[in-house]
């Protein structure tokens, strides 16, 4: 069965009066969120990330933003009544436009589904939109159920740029159980995001390897990515989708179904 597109369309209705008028997102993640959430013209600016395709799954509708780069003065003369940040924005850039008495809320990363549900909630009530946020959920709950695996799909390792990988406390490994595989990672008591040397990957034997998105010409880290002994283990190897693994929203759906 094929996973629904998450629901992004804005609100028909206009946001309450109580609720802000003039929203800024600075966020990769925030960004997916609020337009999701927005009503029409209440949302004003995303950041520049918003519109890479390479990272963001909603690049085509980002395009009808302007957009910001996290910088405390373009979006001060934007005259936001509200900006969305995420944990680690620029921490000077947050302090100054709070010192210039604009409401900036902070998120942090969502890194389960049970965050993910609560954000999805949280960016709701932050909009005054908290009948979309509830359809929204209601439809990541169905689409979740459609994908969550029941059955065994063997045994998966998550490998990335200078030999990292994800284990079962991050989105990564959250999408990895979440489509029905074992995470080699636990074989190691990797909880987190660290690294695994080559040797011990080789020696897992994975059913499946997911590798990093690679960024030609960006970072020699990658070529560990390119070593032909990673070929010969699996020969079930597939690239991650930065666009719909980096943020924890509903578009980790395509990811849990990409594995499927």
């Amino acid at each position: 069965m094929l996973v629904a597109a998450p629901a992004f369309a804005p609100a028909l209705a206009t946001p309450a009066p109580s609720a802000p008028q003039r929203v800024v997102s600075m966020n990769l993640c925030t960004d997916q969120l609020a337009m999701m959430l927005a009503a029409p013209g209440q949302l004003i600016s995303v950041s520049d990330l918003a519109q890479d395709k390479r990272m963001s799954p909603m690049a085509q509708e980002a395009a009808g933003y302007p957009i910001n780069r996290g910088r405390a003065e373009e979006i001060y003369l934007m005259n936001p009544d509200l900006v969305i940040a995420g944990e680690y924005a620029s921490a000077p850039t947050v302090a100054m436009l709070r010192r210039l008495g604009i409401r900036v809320e902070v998120l942090s990363p969502a890194e389960d589904i049970d965050a993910i549900r609560d954000q999805i909630t949280q960016v709701g009530d932050l909009l005054g939109q908290p009948e979309k946020a509830r359809q929204i959920l209601a439809d990541f709950d169905t689409g979740l159920a459609r994908v969550t695996s029941k059955t065994g799909r063997g045994r998966a390792a998550l490998y990335y740029a200078n030999g990292f990988t994800s284990g079962r406390d991050t989105l990564a490994g959250i999408i990895v159980t979440t489509a029905g595989y074992d995470n080699i990672a636990n074989d190691y008591g990797v909880t987190e995001t660290r690294a695994l040397p080559l040797e011990l990957l080789v020696m897992s034997d994975p059913d499946r390897l997911i590798t990093g998105a690679k960024w030609p010409g960006q970072s020699r880290s990658e070529a560990i990515l390119d070593h032909p002994v990673l070929a010969e283990i699996t020969p079930n190897i597939i690239e991650a989708t930065d666009a719909n693994w980096v943020c924890g929203t509903p578009f980790i759906l395509h990811a849990i179904r990409s594995l499927q």
